[in-house]
């Protein structure tokens, strides 16, 4: 309950006490990453493997070392479980900066951290800006490895700095511009939910939102009432206010990055079906907005806007969106909606990205891998695929005395 509400009330997204998303949700799946891990730190083990001549060969896996993460501002508690329980598991010690936004759920488990019994220095946690505190880590000659959540183009400075002392290992989850695409065999009513979902949970503020929403023709109208009935009855208010569904943009500058992407796209030409301002006279709040006819050359079609933005695009056959759906710089994730599962997995397979959701949308199961493709990313988090960046694999061989067998 204490971190719930801590976490709600430094980043602005409800707590969900009436079962909505909110920041209990992030806590239960922190707990669930957590044990998760904590079932893997006596797994991890090596092959022997069979080689030429009378040789023993084997392999084991060793820790990295000094690890330097930096998490972002939109999940806070759950990024830092996504990067300290495998850290952990896995036998490496960890410093951790927070988002400078978002410091206060950070400390708190570091409180909890030093209760539970942990040694002194395996796990520190540091506040402080990106410019010094976050390009220290990164710099640092003894960090070897560096893992980061946040945007695309932080990544990228992350990486050239990575080698200007040593070359550190790196694993970055980046931003992303992820395709929905609702076939004209889905249930719409289903449809609808995955598609609010995936663009209005927490506030837009998600790096995997689904942003780019594409609907077959066939059930174009009917997909396009329905979910702007859905989104103008989403429930604003602060964190604590009962039934609220959506809280504030994070700060200022998320507030008017929004407010900016939304006069982009009417200057365009796209169409405000519903929202478009500011909610209210206080606080940081932005309508729920749904833009129709946008085309896939705007703004706002392109670029990551990190808000309750939802763009519904028009398609005629499944090839047709598979080309649009990759015409992209990024790839973390996509969905798909439809009643036929052999033509929901072939359209799967096609696309470009490190995780498509069917029928579903930000389910994050810790046993399954998320990363991106291109300019979303390196490397994987969660699952045992998110263990890899956190070893090293050490090959040991031995020549054998007498025959072999």
């Amino acid at each position: 309950e204490f971190l719930a509400e801590l976490e709600a009330l430094d980043n602005g997204k409800p707590v969900g006490n009436e079962g909505q998303y909110g920041s209990k949700v992030d806590v239960g799946l922190c707990i669930k990453h957590y044990r998760y891990y904590a079932g893997w730190a006596d797994k991890l083990q090596g092959d022997v493997i069979p080689v030429e001549g009378n040789n023993l060969c084997f392999t084991r896996k060793e820790p990295v070392g000094i690890c330097g993460c930096i998490i972002p501002w939109n999940f806070p508690l759950a990024m830092m479980a996504w990067k300290l329980a495998p850290a952990i598991a896995a036998g490496n010690v960890v410093v951790l900066k927070s988002s400078e936004k978002t410091p206060l759920s950070a400390l708190a488990v570091c409180k909890l951290i030093k209760e539970a019994g942990f040694p002194p220095g395996v796990i520190n946690v540091l506040n402080g800006y990106g410019p010094t505190c976050g390009e220290a880590i990164v710099l640092h000659p003894d960090v070897n490895k560096v893992a980061f959540t946040g945007s695309t183009a932080v990544g990228k400075r992350i990486q050239s700095l990575s080698s200007q002392h040593g070359l550190k290992r790196v694993s970055l989850e980046l931003g992303g511009k992820s395709p929905l695409i609702v076939l004209d065999d889905a249930d719409v009513d289903q449809a609808v939910e995955v598609a609010h979902i995936g663009l209005f949970l927490n506030q837009g503020q998600c790096c995997c939102a689904g942003s780019r929403l594409y609907v077959q023709e066939g059930i174009y109208d009917k997909f396009v009432a329905a979910a702007v009935a859905k989104a103008k009855a989403i429930k604003l208010g602060s964190y604590s206010e009962p039934g609220a569904e959506q809280g504030p943009q994070v700060d200022d500058i998320q507030f008017k990055r929004v407010m900016g992407y939304i006069d982009k796209g009417k200057e365009e030409g796209a169409t405000v079906v519903t929202g478009g301002g500011r909610h209210g006279s206080k606080g940081y709040f932005v309508e729920p907005t749904v833009f129709t006819n946008v085309t896939d050359e705007m703004t706002i079609a392109k670029e990551e806007i990190f808000g309750p933005v939802m763009s519904i695009f028009k398609f005629s056959t499944d090839i047709e969106v598979v080309e649009r759906a990759n015409n992209t710089r990024y790839g973390l994730a996509a969905g798909i909606c439809s009643k036929n599962a052999p033509r929901a997995l072939g359209m799967a397979n096609q696309l470009r990205a490190g995780t498509v959701w069917i029928n579903t949308y930000d389910n994050f199961d810790p046993a399954a891998p998320f990363g991106g493709y291109g300019e979303s990313g390196i490397g994987r988090d969660k699952g045992s695929a998110g263990l890899e960046a956190w070893t090293e694999t050490k090959t040991i061989t031995m020549p054998l005395d007498g025959p072999k067998c």
